[in-house]
């Protein structure tokens, strides 16, 4: 730019640009500690990004514990996360008392089943062997005309007997056994042998030297109407 130019523009009030500052001919500004731009006196420069021991930003800082243990301060022992504390004495006696009582009860229920099945075959093959002994041995006839009523079961039940039966049936001379739902009239000798194999099935056995109000059904002119619902 010429001078008669550059002088018309300063007469204008145009001020020349300022010359570029030159990085070495600036001198850094002292911090109060004696640090120069972020650098210690007499180290080395601090890390990139400001952060100590050189950790990068988005990074977590670890927390004091034991060497090589970060994040575990006071050094307490590593414990799985949602782990449980341990149990005291007290929790596991009671833990222990609890097993051995569901394990007494378990083998109550065993013993109890095993004794039902038992039980029932002991059953089913007492009824199978009176079953064999009374075969073709009944007293049942078909021109009985009597009903001879008796409880069993819990309830009134009936056979059919002849005069010459109910009276001998009434003098213990006879006897009634139930055997596969059937009522069967027998001799005296067959109902003890029936009561030592299965006394359950013994529906009525009569006792001659009983008082007569025992047996109210003992006696001939007493019956009761076949029509009549127990």
């Amino acid at each position: 730019m010429s001078d008669t130019l550059r002088d018309q523009l300063m007469g204008l009030g145009f001020k020349p640009a300022p010359k570029p500052e030159r990085n070495n001919d600036r001198k850094p500004d002292r911090k109060p500690d004696g640090r120069r731009d972020g650098r210690p006196v007499g180290g080395k420069p601090a890390p990139a990004g400001g952060r100590p021991g050189g950790q990068k930003p988005g990074q977590p800082r670890p927390s004091p514990g034991r060497p090589g243990n970060p994040g575990n301060p006071g050094n307490r022992p590593n414990r799985p996360q949602g782990a449980r504390k341990p149990r005291s004495q007290e929790e596991m006696d009671l833990a222990k008392a609890y097993a051995i009582r569901a394990q007494r009860e378990k083998e109550e229920r065993i013993e109890a089943e095993r004794l039902k099945q038992e039980e029932a075959r002991q059953r089913r093959e007492a009824k199978a062997k009176l079953e064999e002994l009374l075969k073709d041995k009944a007293l049942n006839t078909e021109d009985a005309d009597i009903a001879r009523h008796f409880p069993y079961g819990g309830k009134i039940k009936r056979i059919y007997v002849t005069a010459d039966q109910l009276k001998a049936l009434n003098a213990g001379e006879l006897g009634v056994v139930q055997v596969a739902g059937r009522y069967m009239l027998v001799t005296a000798d067959l109902l003890a042998q029936a009561e030592a194999i299965f006394a359950q099935a013994v529906a009525l056995k009569v006792d001659p030297d009983a008082p007569a109000e025992d047996d109210p059904y003992a006696d001939p002119q007493y019956q009761v109407p076949d029509d009549l619902v127990w």
